[in-house]
């Protein structure tokens, strides 16, 4: 099917449209995200409260890109690489609701901790996965919004890292609930934040390899690199 000069207009500010959409659903995921540990670290239960509130709007975003998306692929019916940007923001917009929903997660867990956190050096690994974490989704987001796969591969190589971090900080963790049973309780709180940020690293890696399938028409070839064996297949997305 031919499209006319107006209907090719038409469906490039479709697109525009999808990617204005996941940009705002992304600055609301990290913004979500770097707060969560704010309220962590401060055991904020106002911030908190805020966070968990704040989720309704990344998720009605993505209810917005579904049916945009949708009623794009219905009208304009395209194929190849139209298909594929149209196919991509809704992956896309899958995993930064599930970011979102991460941060909800350790919102949660502040709001039942009890008293202050005195591991100030477990919460600066939790601080110090987070800052990965966060540069890996604003860089995605550019990525994406370039199309830029060579950057997107250099998210996808860097997860390794951040499973590393986690790594480190569950065997402290548990080297402190060991010395002391009264530690257990926070200590599991913290290695529940701490794998809800490594899982937010993995949507993110989801993101990179969205980009290279969207670009190149494939999947990447390699299996990603993972510094954490117990999580090594991708993370799945919802239609």
């Amino acid at each position: 099917m031919v499209m006319t000069e107006h209907t090719h207009k038409a469906f490039d500010a479709d697109l525009q449209e999808l990617s204005r959409m996941i940009a705002e659903m992304g600055g609301l995921a990290e913004r979500q995200t770097g707060d969560a540990i704010d309220a962590l670290n401060r055991h904020d239960a106002v911030l908190s409260q805020s966070i968990i509130a704040e989720d309704a709007k990344i998720d009605l975003l993505q209810r917005e890109i579904e049916e945009k998306a949708i009623l794009t692929i219905a009208r304009r019916q395209p194929m190849a690489i139209d298909l594929r940007d149209i196919v991509g923001a809704l992956r896309v917009s899958n995993d930064l609701e599930r970011i979102g929903d991460l941060a909800k997660n350790i919102a949660k867990r502040v709001m039942v901790l009890d008293g202050e956190l005195n591991l100030q050096k477990v919460m600066r690994g939790v601080e110090h996965m987070t800052e990965l974490v966060l540069t890996q989704i604003k860089d995605v987001l550019d990525a994406y919004s370039r199309r830029d796969v060579t950057k997107a591969l250099q998210v996808w190589r860097g997860d390794e890292e951040v499973d590393a971090v986690n790594n480190s900080l569950f065997r402290e963790l548990l080297t402190y609930m060991m010395e002391d049973p009264r530690n257990i309780s926070v200590c599991i709180h913290l290695l529940f934040c701490a794998k809800n940020i490594e899982r937010m690293g993995d949507h993110a890696t989801n993101i990179a390899e969205t980009i290279y399938y969207m670009v190149e028409g494939k999947p990447l070839p390699d299996e990603r690199p993972k510094g954490d064996n117990t999580s090594t297949t991708r993370v799945p997305y919802r239609l």
